[in-house]
């Protein structure tokens, strides 16, 4: 089936000549003198059949010196776009591990895409998480593949999980579980005294933060307790998670930024404590909220400190929109809230329109172009 399947995608006339020149490995001269293989025919056979550019295409060819044929090549190329791969997908995965050229489809390729089938994922989600986590594939065989999917599996609490975090961030699934994960979970649990039920939560959320190297974590533990925030803390283990994305020296330029508004870095800290996800903001996008709540908005630095639920707000999609609705209903007469301006900012979709622009959309139809 395999071998039928494979043989319907026919290569061009002079990539099937040159396979078949170098299936014995030697070819002839004109001169009837026996020559070796051209050890860059790797190189024009991946320009020719997927595309390469001729730099890109001599590089990974550098891997397969070795070959002889294009025989193998050709069965898994063919493979591969029989389950929908091609163009910039296949080259992606061929360039991840150019010698998967030589495996041989029915017992070291097919069985993997079989195995993904059977777990739950669509035609659709094997090609997205192949593409941009083929290592899902390059076990050495679907066996080491599935004891992968189980204990992942048991780790996050369901295959649905597995299958969720797999389509979004699929890198996780190749980390060393007894080695890694596990150790750090056991720190986490036996000497940060963090419940499992909380390391549950931030596992099925972020399994990557798990992979760390178990050094890293214990540093990073070092690094939150250092700006006096104790392992006792209810936010320990999310401000972990935050900060594991976030460099000591966008901390720094964060806090001199917020510094620069008149916040103290108590207040910073304190911030920290209960919003830490506004760290995941660029430097460029923090300095743009700040001076548009404080100079035009006309908040103060000291209340957005005490209300920092507005900087995890989008600048372009919420607070400024909701801002031209109060300019326009102040324009008019008609701004009598005396709501604090972080509710107004952060009050829900239908309640905000509720209140402020359902009662004069046939007035000021304005207020719903603005939104």
């Amino acid at each position: 089936m395999l071998r039928s399947l494979v043989r319907r995608h026919v290569l061009a006339p002079s990539t099937h000549l040159r396979r078949v020149s170098f299936s014995t490995g030697t070819s002839v001269s004109s001169s009837g003198v026996t020559a070796s293989p051209d050890p860059h025919f790797m190189a024009e056979y991946l320009v020719k059949t997927c595309g390469f550019s001729a730099g890109d295409a001599s590089k990974v060819s550098k891997s397969l010196l070795r070959f002889q044929s294009t025989e193998k090549p050709d069965a898994v190329i063919g493979f591969f776009r029989s389950q929908g791969f091609d163009g910039a997908n296949l080259r992606r995965i061929i360039a991840w591990r150019p010698g998967m050229l030589g495996w041989d489809v029915e017992t070291q390729v097919a069985p993997k895409f079989k195995l993904l089938r059977d777990m739950g994922l669509s035609e659709s989600d094997i090609i997205g998480i192949v593409r941009l986590h083929p290592i899902v594939i390059g076990f050495n065989s679907e066996n080491a593949l599935l004891t992968r999917f189980k204990v992942w599996e048991s780790l996050l609490g369901s295959k649905e999980i597995l299958l969720k975090n797999l389509r979004r961030c699929g890198w996780f699934f190749s980390s060393n579980i007894e080695n890694v994960v596990r150790p750090n979970i056991n720190f986490l649990r036996d000497e940060c005294g963090i419940p499992e039920e909380k390391i549950s939560l931030v596992l099925k959320r972020h399994p990557a933060f798990f992979t760390q190297k178990p050094d890293s974590l214990r540093a990073l533990v070092d690094r939150v307790e250092g700006i006096g925030i104790t392992r006792g803390s209810g936010m320990f283990l999310w401000i972990l998670d935050v900060l594991h994305g976030v460099s000591r020296e966008k901390f720094e330029a964060q806090a001199k930024i917020m510094n620069s508004f008149g916040w103290s870095n108590s207040d910073f800290v304190t911030v920290v404590k209960v919003h830490p996800t506004f760290l995941w903001l660029s430097t460029e996008v923090l300095q743009r909220k700040m001076d548009f709540l404080v100079k035009d908005v006309g908040m103060a630095p000291l209340d957005i400190a005490k209300h920092a639920v507005v900087l995890r707000l989008s600048l372009e999609k919420r607070l400024i929109p909701r801002f031209h609705v109060m300019e326009i209903l102040k324009s008019e007469g008609l701004w009598t809230s005396q709501m604090k301006l972080s509710m107004f900012f952060s009050s829900p979709g239908p309640k905000f329109l509720q209140k402020y622009v359902l009662p004069y959309k046939d007035k000021l139809p304005k207020l719903l172009e603005v939104l």
